[in-house]
């Protein structure tokens, strides 16, 4: 499926239906996975990676449970927290509560330990787990998390996360967080009939990823938040990988739903 943008050559955009994810309910975790993760294996290239985009897994952790202490080693591991909360501590003495807005951050590098638990008895945590491949292996391990309200976000791209090849890693408390990897990722939540165009962050090859988040466990039906990008529609939990990007130089995405649309939109290298 193909779209445009300033009048030049055809994107190449492949839809990622939100029940053709990978898909598990553990109980205290409900979960979808884009890319093969766990027992979920698709032999379509699309879903082992996509770039250095490896993991994004839609979770919804039951209230007063979590993910108990595991090892992580070589991974860029980030969460982008929709709702609820969700505790993380860490190897590195990191200990705090994440809540809607906020998006932890953590460098793998040589490894780490760290658990994730939704302390919260009464309410269950929506959050989306994202992984990446760094560009430089055996990092020392670091964490950082940021802020972002809902109303920077809103009718606007912002951007969450950023290569450390355009954004400098002096410590500052604003801003997107940096990363060893040729990945930017923006976030937006886009009010019915309003647009945002997004402008590649690099010259030469570049892809782009799209994922509408969902507002429950099930898509809606006509009444949801739906994006429009190209001749393609998506729903609430569709994604889109979207090739040739350097070719063109933007990709613009429309909200055309009946509700907001909260969405976020990565770019890479090829």
């Amino acid at each position: 499926m193909n779209g445009t943008a300033r009048g030049m050559s055809p994107l190449k955009i492949t839809k990622r239906p939100w029940n053709a994810r990978g898909h598990a309910d553990h109980g205290w975790l409900y979960t979808y996975h884009t890319f093969n993760f766990a027992s979920y294996f698709s032999p379509n290239p699309l879903h082992e990676s996509f770039g250095p985009l490896r993991v994004i897994n839609e979770d919804r952790v039951q209230a007063g449970t979590g993910f108990g202490t595991h090892s992580h080693a070589e991974f860029l591991i980030w969460s982008y927290i929709v709702s609820g909360e969700l505790e993380h501590r860490d190897s590195m003495g990191n200990l705090e509560t994440l809540k809607r807005g906020d998006v932890q951050f953590t460098s793998a590098g040589t490894g780490i330990r760290h658990s994730e638990y939704n302390r919260n008895p009464h309410v269950d945590n929506h959050f989306l787990q994202i992984w990446a491949k760094p560009n430089v292996k055996g990092l020392t391990p670091s964490y950082k998390t940021a802020h972002f309200k809902d109303e920077e976000k809103k009718d606007r791209l912002v951007r969450v996360v950023e290569s450390t090849e355009r954004v400098s890693e002096d410590g500052k408390e604003e801003g997107p967080i940096p990363l060893h990897a040729d990945l930017s990722m923006d976030a937006s939540i886009l009010s019915p009939g309003e647009s945002v165009v997004h402008e590649v962050v690099k010259e030469g090859p570049r892809n782009v990823f799209v994922q509408l988040i969902m507002s429950g466990r099930k898509q809606p039906g006509s009444d949801g938040a739906k994006l429009k990008i190209g001749d393609v529609e998506l729903s609430e939990g569709d994604g889109a990988y979207i090739e040739g990007v350097g070719d063109i130089g933007s990709v613009k995405v429309e909200s055309v739903g009946e509700k907001p649309a909260e969405f976020l939109l990565f770019e890479m290298n090829v």
